[in-house]
């Protein structure tokens, strides 16, 4: 609590300041009189000693204005002395060296005083004000004398609370306590002694203490709170030891390369290179390169400081210790390794990969050479097969054919002919995916060749046909292969259409567009959405089982069409409701054709 202030007139005084000068006023005044009667009976050994108790209080009170006190003091004692020392000059000269004592004896007190008191506030501002917890306790019992708010604030308690606790008391496990209390038998002096307190509510608390002693009673402790460095390290422990955990038991190769060197590396990537932990660390990723892929290696890595995340793989080709060749793809991220940049490489074995890739390759190839071979052995003999049944159907009377011997042959006609189409359209698939096929590009209108669709397949008799293109529109494209994908889709539309059936063909396309937009739509049964992403498959058909003996197909057509208009650096894209109809759209580029 503060002293009260007394104002006297247009001044204020702290009430104990007050009550001091009061003091000193009195005593001052009480002794110069008792001076003057020592004086005047004749007592010499009390008729200057009695003034040292105002001088040395004021000087103690109020070090700088004690001096005028003892200047006061000095000046009343030598007019006294004077007054009954005259005429003697002994005695006077006596009184004037008594004087002058008191205030060089004032100046002394009040020196060392001033010297006293400003080490005592600027041990007070550190004791109070300190960034640190600092406290008191006594070197036998370990009873807290003294404790500053900081001290105290970092427990949780306050500092009232603070000096009623035994210092052994706020470590946080007997464990703790005892290490302290070995600690301290040993040393005296101790920096740096890191451990836990329990806060108020019985939490944990990372100190760090240093202790001295002050005197063979007392010893002063400073304690730095590093709660918050104890948990980051604690996390940045877990951190790494997941880390580590991660790296060491993932079947990806990691990698840190800095400054072109191998810091770190995964036990995968020495399971891939076949080389040590020691045979990897500090070499260049080049060395592990072959030959024939380092020139384009050394490129890539020169490029590594200035890149973003790589989530596009890069394959390289590594030699092993043994010699062997691997195939790895690289995956790059800049990170910081020990506060410097890096790149952080993911590397990933495709060798397999590549090796059943390559043989699913030669798979497809035996597959359709084995395709071609037997489509064209099929077709070898349905073409006399034709040319019979056309020599027959043509001229039953002449061959003595029946009517109804020649609606058997009719049929059998159609089944031959559906049979030519079918093996057409393997060999067609065959070559498309053999990617040998060649186009034959030029520039003519979409309507006229979409008119020439139109009647060679005889679809305006079959169905209602809306037609929607202007006569302006010119395509760049192979017109024979166009014909054959818009003649597959028309008679899809026409096939799969409820009657009466009622067809659309339409032309979108803005001026801006740098495609051409087809739709061919149609009122049939439609296709479910689970099933549109297959439709384009070989020999898919959506509810194949039904639709295959219904309307006679094999779900080739539109597997060819999709990969013709690719070809032209386009696609075809579908939109269905059940039993509602369904919508194919040609998306062909606009300009020169691939």
């Amino acid at each position: 609590m503060g002293d009260n202030v007394i104002r006297i007139f247009r001044h204020s005084i702290q009430e104990t300041d007050f009550v001091r000068a009061c003091v000193i006023v009195s005593l001052t005044v009480s002794c110069l009189i008792i001076t003057a009667f020592a004086f005047s009976r004749s007592f010499s050994l009390i008729n200057y000693q009695l003034l040292f108790i105002p001088i040395l209080y004021a000087a103690y009170s109020f070090p700088k204005r004690g001096l005028v006190i003892a200047g006061i003091c000095g000046i009343a004692y030598e007019g006294l002395g004077y007054y009954f020392s005259y005429p003697s000059t002994v005695g006077m000269l006596g009184v004037t060296i008594n004087a002058i004592l008191f205030v060089i004896i004032a100046v002394v007190f009040a020196y060392f005083i001033e010297q006293i008191r400003a080490g005592e506030v600027q041990y007070r501002t550190v004791f109070a004000y300190s960034q640190l917890g600092i406290l008191l306790f006594d070197r036998t019992t370990f009873f807290i004398r003294q404790a500053n708010e900081k001290f105290a604030g970092m427990l949780g308690y306050t500092p009232e609370e603070v000096v009623t606790k035994n210092f052994t008391d706020v470590f946080l496990t007997p464990r703790e306590k005892e290490r302290f209390l070995e600690r301290i038998a040993k040393q005296g002096n101790v920096a740096d002694f890191e451990t836990r307190f329990a806060t108020k509510n019985g939490a944990s608390c990372w100190v760090n203490l240093s202790w001295s002693y002050i005197d063979e009673k007392t010893i002063s402790c400073s304690v730095m709170n590093i709660n918050t460095r104890k948990l980051a390290e604690k996390l940045n422990n877990d951190n790494m030891l997941k880390y580590r955990q991660l790296t060491e038991s993932s079947p990806t190769g990691i990698l840190i390369i800095q400054n072109g060197a191998i810091r770190f590396a995964n036990p995968s990537f020495t399971a891939f290179s076949g080389h040590s932990l020691a045979e990897v660390t500090g070499k260049s990723l080049d060395s592990f390169i072959s030959p024939q892929d380092r020139d384009a290696f050394l490129e890539f890595s020169n490029s590594l400081p200035q890149r973003k995340a790589l989530t596009e793989a890069t394959e390289f080709r590594f030699v092993t210790r043994s010699g062997d060749m691997r195939l790895g793809a690289l995956f790059t991220t800049p990170i910081r390794h020990r506060d410097n940049p890096a790149t952080l490489i993911n590397i990933v074995d495709i060798s397999e990969t590549q090796r059943l890739e390559y043989k699913i390759q030669q798979d497809n190839e035996r597959r359709r050479g084995i395709i071609i071979t037997v489509a064209h052995e099929l077709r070898t003999p349905l073409q006399p097969i034709l040319g019979y049944l056309n020599m027959l159907v043509s001229d039953p009377e002449g061959f003595g054919i029946l009517d109804d011997t020649k609606k058997i042959l009719e049929r059998c006609l159609v089944s031959v002919d559906r049979e030519r189409d079918i093996i057409n359209q393997m060999l067609d698939l065959s070559v498309l995916d053999s990617g040998r096929i060649q186009l034959c590009s030029t520039m003519f209108p979409l309507a006229a060749l979409v008119r020439k669709v139109l009647d060679a397949g005889g679809y305006a008799s079959k169905a209602e046909v809306t037609f929607d293109i202007d006569d302006s529109i010119m395509v760049t494209a192979d017109s024979e292969r166009l014909f054959s994908v818009l003649d597959s889709l028309l008679s899809n539309a026409i096939n799969y259409s409820k009657a009466p059936r009622k067809i659309g063909i339409f032309y979108r396309s803005g001026t801006d567009d740098t495609q051409h937009h087809i739709a061919i739509s149609d009122n049939g049964i439609g296709i479910p959405q689970n099933q549109l992403s297959s439709i384009f498959e070989p020999f898919q058909l959506a509810d194949a089982a039904v639709l295959s003996r219904k309307y006679d197909r094999m779900g080739l057509s539109l597997s060819i069409a999709k990969k013709v208009i690719q070809m032209h650096g386009g696609d075809i894209t579908v939109e269905s409701v059940v039993n509602a109809g369904s919508t194919f759209t040609i998306h062909l580029p606009k300009g020169s054709a691939p």
